[in-house]
Formats: structure tokens, sequence, C-alpha cells
């Protein structure tokens, strides 16, 4: 068996006490220490700063130390490194003239370039000359980030959101150093550290960092709150290494100043393809923590190969499933933070769960609050949604005063894996195939007097005895809310619904240029609230008010084994009359037709079970960019009632017919009012995307026909007019409209563009 050696572990964070645990476990390591340390890591702790490089000689010396693992950035852009290799003892980090990668950004950048590294537009910029840098801001013309380029404790960059935000962060940061100026990319982004020996390179599975201080990734960033790995992103950890680490070793290597330790990629997968944001020279925190929760090889073994040049991938191997870490941060933080705080309930570690102190001291014989970021818990399954429960498990039983932690950690990470709306639990082209297979058992039913029947908006029965009618035709419509109430309901936002479903019917019968006559409603629960009925049942006299028909009647059903605790359903019918011969859509339809849009105010009440699951780790009252205004009054904006705004339209004569964009969106509506052989060509892009879709959008990894066949992505109804008309029609609308596309001779096919 190999020689165990004694080993120091430098640094005092979650991520030194973490490296620790994992060299600790290892038959390799015969005496432990560490190196200022914390309340939580284990070894023989040491009262020496990370920076103080004589000490830490003098401290290998003495406990006769053969490997020293270094983990902040400081003591690496000091030259720690440099001096244990004159000392003759072995260490795991870049020299410091290779940790200039992290400590010097416009550096990097120089390197990224040489290298032909896909990166942001960017330009370098001196201390104090605030002129040069205002004045390429102003010329460049497009959001930045603005960078501190020296070290910052991973909170020297700044993404400002406005021209005055970002005048005062280049002012702020070129006061302070050399600054780094980059065009604002977005898309998603992800961590990949590798370990080299010099010439090979090996990586960790993909992670991603939560570094925003709020819910939503909102507020100012901090060091890390929170991570998780592997990301679901379309990028594997190989190819990004190709791409952004290999490069960098092998130029390092040919130039006889060989890369040993961690190299850390931030990159930005951008929708042109992978783009580098930074690089660091050492393990990340809080990826550290998740990724060493997942390491089954002996870290010793893969430390000392990268230091001797022996390494291979059989170094480096990763148990099945996901880890996720959850940040405890002090009261104050990312300001200046409170300490003394006691912190109390701190479980023990089990195969499940972990606690890594970061900012942790022992005072009068009492755990209490000492940094910024105090633990990490992190979480391990064989699922990501396993990890997530046993960090936030963990996490919900430790208490000190003025406790931070994001409770939406990998939010992001279920808009990646869902790939289909019917892996959701929503069927659209099963729903499909159910009317089609229905279709001929209703027709067995039909009469004469049947104008429009199932596959159209609403039924339509002549009633010709309305005698105030010159041809009296009665449309009826019945729908439901669908899983929009699961949102309400846990939300107590229950109002909105009654609204959803009233307005939801009118808006099927005005397609067919229909007037609302009364409404009928039906609501069941799993056990009755009164209160919460006349809170429904209100919604929707607002909305049958507003629409001038009646509320005339319903059933309230109380269903319990039908429906869990606490949920409800709703559903209901509205019956409308129109004239005979002024019935949409009309037959004159034809190719040449332009669509005018009119706008949604939310997804209406389809594509639910989407958006619960898009959305389902980041607290409904937060306000992730770009909303306006909180997640779920977004989520919930009830469904828009389209007859006052197009009653105007209707009696110019000129709409050919109205589509209201439900379930199937417009890929699936459109057909359902073209005459055999038209289809239509949506432009996309041609009308303003509203902010809560923009979100959507950006967390999604639908294609985008699924996409727009779940959701109405802001355009609610569409009106089809001759091109003469546009004019007019548009007119008659007061509010903005669009042109989104026209029809075409296209078997009822419809074109995303």
């Amino acid at each position: 068996m190999s020689k165990a050696l004694n080993i120091l572990v430098v640094g005092s964070g979650a991520r030194e006490h973490a490296l620790a645990t994992k060299i600790s476990e290892s038959p390799r390591c015969a005496n432990l220490h560490v190196t200022p340390g914390n309340a939580g890591t284990p070894g023989t702790r040491h009262n020496v700063v990370a920076t103080d490089i004589n000490g830490i000689i003098a401290l290998c010396n003495t406990n006769r130390v053969s490997l020293v693992v270094i983990g902040p950035e400081d003591p690496l852009a000091a030259g720690l490194v440099d001096a244990l290799h004159t000392a003759g003892i072995a260490a795991f980090g870049p020299t410091q003239a290779l940790a200039r990668l992290e400590s010097d950004k416009s550096y990097a950048r120089e390197v990224a370039q040489l290298l032909n590294l896909p990166g942001p537009h960017c330009a370098t910029f001196k201390q104090g000359d605030e002129t040069s840098a205002l004045a390429w801001y102003e010329q460049f013309g497009a959001d930045i980030v603005v960078k501190q380029s020296g070290l910052a404790g991973g909170k020297g960059v700044v993404v400002p959101n406005s021209a005055n935000e970002t005048t005062t962060a280049i002012r702020e940061a070129i006061a302070l150093g050399d600054v780094v100026l980059e065009e604002r990319l977005f898309g998603t982004e992800c961590s990949l550290i590798a370990l080299s020996d010099g010439s090979t390179s090996v990586a960790f599975p993909l992670a991603q960092d939560h570094k925003r201080i709020g819910e939503g990734d909102t507020g100012l960033n901090t060091g890390g709150m929170g991570a998780y790995a592997p990301a679901p992103v379309v990028f594997s950890a190989d190819e990004l290494h190709a791409m952004f680490i290999t490069p960098v070793i092998n130029h390092f290597a040919s130039a006889g100043t060989p890369f040993i330790g961690a190299l850390f990629a931030g990159i930005m997968l951008t929708k042109d393809g992978p783009r580098l944001l930074e690089y660091n020279c050492r393990f990340g925190d809080p990826e550290a923590q998740v990724l060493l929760s997942l390491l089954d090889s002996d870290i010793v073994e893969l430390l000392l190969a990268c230091t001797n040049g022996s390494l291979t991938s059989n170094h480096l191997v990763i148990r099945d499933g996901s880890a996720l870490a959850v940040v405890l941060a002090a009261h104050n933080y990312p300001h200046p933070p409170r300490t003394g705080d006691i912190i109390t309930n701190l479980p023990t570690t089990n195969p499940m769960s972990s606690v890594f102190h970061g900012g942790t001291e022992v005072v009068n014989g009492q755990l209490v609050t000492a940094g910024g970021r105090v633990l990490t818990c992190v979480g391990v399954g064989q699922t990501l949604d396993e990890a997530r429960t046993h960090a936030y498990a963990t996490a919900s039983r430790i208490s000190f005063d003025g406790v931070q932690l994001r409770r939406d950690i990998a939010w992001r990470a279920p808009g990646a894996t869902i790939t289909s709306y019917a892996s959701t639990g929503v069927n659209i082209d099963e729903g499909t195939r159910a009317v089609d297979l229905i279709k001929a058992s209703v027709a067995k039913t039909a009469t004469s007097h049947v104008l429009r029947g199932v596959g159209a908006f609403g039924g339509a029965l002549d009633v010709s005895f309305l005698k105030e009618f010159d041809h009296p035709v009665l449309v009826g419509s019945t729908d439901g809310v669908g899983t929009k109430v699961e949102l309400a309901a846990r939300t107590g936002r229950i109002r909105g619904t009654g609204h959803d479903i009233v307005n939801h019917c009118v808006n099927d019968v005005l397609v067919q240029r229909a007037y609302p006559l009364f409404f009928l409603d039906y609501l069941a629960s799993s056990h009755l609230n009164a209160d919460n009925v006349a809170e429904v049942v209100g919604g929707m006299a607002d909305a049958c008010a507003a629409a001038g028909c009646v509320l005339l009647g319903g059933e309230t059903a109380e269903m319990p084994g039908v429906y869990v605790d606490g949920a409800f359903d709703i559903a209901g019918t509205l019956v409308g009359v129109a004239e005979r011969e002024q019935l949409l859509p009309l037959p004159t339809i034809a190719a040449g037709d332009v669509l005018i849009g009119v706008a949604s105010n939310g997804p209406h009440t389809n594509g639910y079970s989407y958006l619960r699951k898009l959305f389902a780790w980041i607290p409904m009252e937060s306000q992730p960019v770009p909303l306006d205004r909180p997640l779920v009054e977004a989520l919930l904006e009830p469904h828009r009632n389209y007859l006052p705004v197009l009653k105007d339209a209707l009696n110019t004569e000129h709409v050919k017919a109205l589509v209201h964009i439900t379930g199937g969106g417009l890929p699936e509506n459109m057909p359902r009012v073209l005459p055999e052989g038209i289809g239509a060509i949506i432009n996309l892009g041609s009308w303003p995307m509203p902010p809560l879709f923009q979100l959507v959008s950006e967390l999604s990894t639908l294609d985008t026909d699924e996409l727009y066949r779940t959701l109405n992505m802001g355009v609610g109804m569409v009106v089809i007019v001759a091109p003469e008309h546009v004019t007019a029609v548009q007119h008659s609308i007061n509010e903005e409209t669009w042109i989104i596309g026209e029809l075409t001779r296209d078997h009822n096919k419809v074109q995303l563009k």
C-alpha cells in the first residue's frame, strides 16, 4: 500500500471544509491539518492566515506536510505555490503567474483571444481612466457587464439594468482598480471545473451556481447562494472541456509553464453557442461542496496525480445521482455581515446530507456566525428532486438570528428537463385524437338545426323562435379552468378563477359572433368552504356583469376522495345568441387574408401543467427579471374578455373570422376556422412578447412549435380580414394590435416563421 501523507488544507470556507472532509476519509491521509479553518473543519486546526506564506512554510516544516491543497484564490495570487515548490513541498494549485487567469481578468481575456476562445466583446481600462471607459460604453451601444479586473471574492461583477446604473457601476469600479467591460450575454450559465497535471485534464460534471442574493436571480451578487450538479444543459462537460479547458492547458504546457490544479471556466450557453465568461484557478464555492459530494474516487490519489504528472481519467470517478447545496448566509450579507449570532440545531452528517461550515467559530463554548456565508447544506440523491429535498430538509432544521437562504436553488432545472408538454401530464395530440374519435358518435345525435358541433369553439343551435332576431341561433360553450385552479388554491388567490371560466366561455362564443345570454357554473371540491365558494362565485358575477349576461344558476359539489384536500375544480356553460347570417367564420376566407393579433394578458387558462412544473422551485412572490410584478400575479392574471375589445370591429362587417387562442396555441387553433386547402403563416417576432413569456422562453427547452402549442405567447385572439380592410379593423380596436401573418394555400397547415 502507498505511504500515507501529512496533508495541509489552506482556507477557511465551506469549500475548504468539503475538501478537508473528503481528504480525511482517504487512507492516503495520515494526519490532516487545516489553516486557518473554521469551527467545522476536521483535522488539526492552525491559526495561520491563508496569505501568510512564510507562516505556512514554517507550519509545513514543523508538521512534515507532504501535500498542500489550496482552496481560495488569494494565496494563489500571492505566490504560495511558488514558495512551496521552492521549499520542496508538493502543492495542488497553479503558480502565481498562472493564477493571473483569475486575479487579472484583463490577462484572462488576452489569453482567451490568443486561443480564439468564444467570448463576449470586451475592453479593458486602467484604474482611473473613467473617460475612456464611459466613451467605450457609449460607442458600444448595448447592455454590458462591469467587472473588476482583480480579485473581489466573487462579488466584483455588476450587471446593470439601465444606462444610469451602468454609468454608476463603471465609475465605482474604475475608482477601485482596473476594469473589464463586456458585452452582456444572455442564456444559461454553468460552471465547468477540471483538474490538471500540466498536460492532462479531467472534468467534473457541469454545475450551476446561484450568485444573486434574491430569489429569481435578483438583487446583489454574492459569493454564491447555492449550486447543484449535474446541470441539465444541452452541452456535455466533455464538449465544453474540449472547447475551453484543453486549449488553455495545452497552451501553457507548450510554453513550459504547466498549469497544475483546478481550472474553473464560467460559461454562458447563448443562442449562438457557448461563450467564456471568466476563469478561476481553484474549486468554486459552493460548486466544490456539490461536486465533492458526488466524488467516488480517492481524492488524495486524484490530487497527487495532478501534482506528480500522472493524471488519467480513471482518477476521477463520479457517483450516479445529483447533489444540491443551499447556503445559509448571515444578516446583512452581501453587505458587511453581522457576526456572533448563536447557531443551533445543527444536524449530523448522514449519507443523504452534509453541512459544511463557512463563516463559523466557537465562542465561549457556543457555535456562532463569523462570516457572510455561514453554512452550506448539501443533499444528495438519485435525482435532483431527491437531492433538493434532502438539502432543504437539512437547512430547515438550522437556526440563527438573521439567517438568509434562497428557497429556489435549481429553479431553472425543471424547464431544462421538460422536453414536451406531454411529459408534464398533458398530451395535446391525444386530446385532438379524442375529439376525432367522438365526432362520429356525436354526429348521430345531430339535427338540421346544429350548425356548429364538436371541434368548433362552441355548439350552435338554430332557435328561430327568438322573434327579435331575423334568424336567431343559440351558441353554447362549456369549459373548465384546468390546473390553474391548483396554483390559485395554493396561493389563496381564487377570485380570479371565477373571471377565468366566464371569460373563456364568452370568448368561445364570441368567435362565432354570438353575444352572451346566460351562464351556468359548476364548482367541485374535496370539502366545501362557504367563504371560498362565495369568493369564486363572486368573481363569476363580476365577469358576467362585465359581459352583459346573467349568472342564471349552477351546481356546487362536495366530493371527498375524488379531490385531494384543499383542491377544487371549476367548469361552466355559457349560452349566447347570434344572427344566422352573421355567424363566423365567413365562407369568404381565402389565401391572402391578413391575421391581426390582439394581445393576451397572460397564459389565460392554458398551459398551467407546464408552467407549474417550470416554476416549481421558485417562490411565487418573487420577481425574477424581466417581470414587472410578482410571479404569482403574472401567472394568475384572469383570462381576458375580448367582447368589449372587438365589438366595434365586428360592427365594421369586415371581420371574416375570429380565433380564440386556447389549448394548442396558435398552431392548433388557427385550423379550426380555416376552409379546406387554406393554411396560415405566423411571423414570430411580429408582436412584442410580454415579460412572463420572455421568462418562459429563457427557461424553456421546448422547441418553438411545442412552446407555441403550449402557450398563447402574448396573442389571445386573432382577427382574420381581407388585406383592404386591415386599416379599418385595426382603427376600430381601441388598443395596439399587430399584423402577425397571412393565410396561404397550404391544406390547413400553420407555419411558424
